[in-house]
């Protein structure tokens, strides 16, 4: 991911901590004792890279798949943002993984940037009935706001929401700096999203600290988080969990996770490292993928 990309120069200067939490989010952590539902995956499952790693040495692109469902149970699907999937596709998709296996599905770029939003019923209405057919093996899928779709375009935001099926809750990044800028204005969009139940989507990237902003509209975090080769990572981490565990504590009902890393060479590693803090520190027991033996981890940079 290049969104928010910096050289490691300005990394070293770069404050990456966390934001406090925005108000709002004592309005939706309801300190339940339901189970939550906890799902950590990549953004993707074809990586060369990970064939020694955590695939066999000679695993072939048509299984891969398959493999990577065996390691993670769920993923950021991006390649929805370029098309929409076929029948045939979807149930390629839902028979090569396992049943609590799932898909975060993208909405396609023609919808989020080149259309604006608007005038995009039909090519809506198909991308909604084609992933409705995951079943219950759709997970969060997520709107990523054009980067020039500014607060002036609240309405056209809460008109296309509305239009959404009832059945389809959602995530919403946002990306223009202007949603961050203006309290009152962030206010108001986190309370259009709760009365619709749609989600934030928080996006832990070193150049844009504002994105990582900390807020919650419905009870579910969404979380992507974007990490630098570089030793703070694990600091972030650290951080993050510490975040999670609180809101856990409050009620969270829901986490979806996402670790993006440069090129992803090592993202199975870095999701590793989440997993385990996670179990530690929040008292989870979500299962952790299998590396070969060579592999050292702990030793990345």
């Amino acid at each position: 991911m290049d969104f928010g990309k910096i050289s490691k120069q300005d990394l070293e200067k770069t404050d990456l901590r966390l934001q406090p939490d925005n108000i709002f989010n004592e309005k939706v952590l309801k300190n339940t004792a339901k189970i939550p539902l906890i799902k950590v995956g990549c953004p993707v499952w074809s990586n060369k890279d990970w064939n020694g790693k955590i695939y066999p040495n000679n695993a072939k692109t048509q299984d891969l798949l398959r493999l990577y469902s065996q390691q993670f149970n769920t993923i950021e699907l991006n390649v929805t943002h370029y098309q929409i999937p076929s029948d045939e596709t979807i149930d390629r998709w839902f028979g090569e993984t396992r049943d609590d296996f799932t898909f975060c599905t993208k909405f396609p770029q023609v919808i989020s940037h080149d259309k604006f939003l608007q005038n995009i019923e039909g090519l809506t209405d198909e991308f909604c009935r084609q992933i409705l057919k995951l079943g219950h093996k759709l997970g969060m899928p997520f709107l990523q706001l054009a980067p020039y779709f500014t607060p002036k375009q609240f309405p056209i935001l809460e008109k296309y929401l509305r239009q959404l099926p009832d059945s389809l809750k959602i995530a919403v990044e946002f990306r223009h700096e202007d949603w961050f800028k203006n309290e009152t204005i962030w206010q108001e969009t986190l309370t259009m999203l709760n009365e619709l139940g749609h989600a934030t989507v928080i996006t832990d990237v070193a150049g844009r600290r504002d994105v990582v902003h900390q807020s919650l509209s419905v009870p579910k975090a969404v979380i992507r988080w974007v990490g630098n080769e570089h030793p703070t990572d694990y600091q972030r981490i650290d951080e993050w969990v510490k975040r999670i565990k609180s809101w856990l504590e409050m009620g969270l009902e829901e986490l979806w996770l996402f670790v993006h890393i440069n090129e992803n060479v090592i993202a199975p590693e870095m999701a590793n490292y989440w997993i385990q803090q996670l179990n530690q520190q929040c008292g989870l027991n979500i299962e952790q993928p299998k590396f070969l033996p060579k592999v050292e981890q702990m030793s990345l940079f």
